[in-house]
């Protein structure tokens, strides 16, 4: 004999009467309540785990830096690498950005740059290609706010520079010096003259400058001087010493020429790299790939 199976919803209990079971059956309009919550906290869950994994992936790349700063200082490092900073302009009107806040990016990305090549014991110098003589053609009103962004980042450096205070680096401000505006020759001396003591790393920032000056200005010393001019002369009238010449260049933007730069202090031995990032996006995981093939190269003998 077949025993009839009792509804679902008098197994809910079966002491209660059946209006109290009706009682406690969701209602339609709870349902919709529930459903149009659902969303907002699954957004502010999503928003405070977005957060949370952002922050876990700052901690993630802190460490993959820190090992790999590990690992390249195990072999052997440029003691002199040099940078043509170019792409701020045209990573700026791609990205629908004001030119002066590409700047301003550019400016980051060599923080982030000289905080990785300082960390790496064996770099004793870094030059960075950061203002042509050529550039005074531009616009005013471009060249003004890059005069002005210069000297509230080398005022920085100065009162509260981290990485420089930090790693005791010397900076110099190289090139013709007397075509910047006042105050920013103001600003070029006192950095100088704070960090002239310094006993770590040097940074040679290159504003304004081209190298065809750079030579053009030593031979004229060496000839009011000596009356001649030979190497070891112009080597040492040079604003950029020869005592450590280039070991590793390295531009961006996609561009494959050296733009009148440092090209006395390059050798038979200097390894050139042309990468396609611009430089405000240029950073550790651009610089670590290229320093770990210069190693590669050396070890080899390429």
């Amino acid at each position: 004999m077949g025993v009839a199976c009792p509804r679902t919803e008098d197994c809910v209990h079966p002491l209660l009467s059946k209006d109290a079971r009706e009682d406690m059956a969701p209602k339609s309009a709870d349902m919709e309540e529930s459903t149009t919550l659902l969303p907002s906290a699954f957004s502010r869950v999503s928003a405070v785990l977005t957060s949370q994994c952002a922050w876990v992936q700052t901690l993630a790349n802190q460490a993959l830096q820190r090992l790999a700063v590990k690992a390249l200082s195990m072999g052997p490092l440029p003691r002199h690498i040099a940078f043509i900073m170019d792409g701020n302009r045209r990573w700026s009107r791609a990205n629908g950005v004001r030119v002066p806040d590409g700047h301003k990016m550019g400016f980051e990305a060599l923080r982030r740059v000289l905080e990785l090549c300082m960390a790496l014991e064996g770099i004793y110098m870094v030059t960075v290609y950061a203002f042509a003589i050529d550039n005074f053609k531009r616009d005013r009103e471009e060249v003004s706010a890059l005069m002005e962004l210069a000297k509230t980042r080398l005022l920085e450096l100065y009162d509260h520079g981290e990485v420089v205070s930090r790693y005791k680096v010397r900076v110099r401000i190289v090139g013709r010096r007397h075509l910047l505006p006042g105050d920013v020759q103001e600003a070029v001396n006192r950095l100088e003259e704070a960090t002239k003591h310094n006993s770590g790393a040097i940074l040679n920032i290159c504003m304004p400058y081209s190298a065809q000056d750079e030579i053009c200005t030593a031979v004229n010393t060496c000839v009011s001087q000596q009356g001649t001019v030979t190497q070891e002369s112009l080597d040492a009238a040079l604003l950029v010493p020869t005592a450590v010449p280039v070991d590793l260049m390295v531009r961006t933007s996609k561009v494959n020429r050296l733009s009148d730069f440092l090209l006395w202090q390059c050798n038979e031995q200097t390894q050139l790299h042309f990468v396609e990032q611009y430089w405000p996006l240029f950073g550790a995981r651009e610089l670590i790939p290229i320093l770990l093939q210069y190693q590669r190269e050396k070890l080899l003998g390429i």
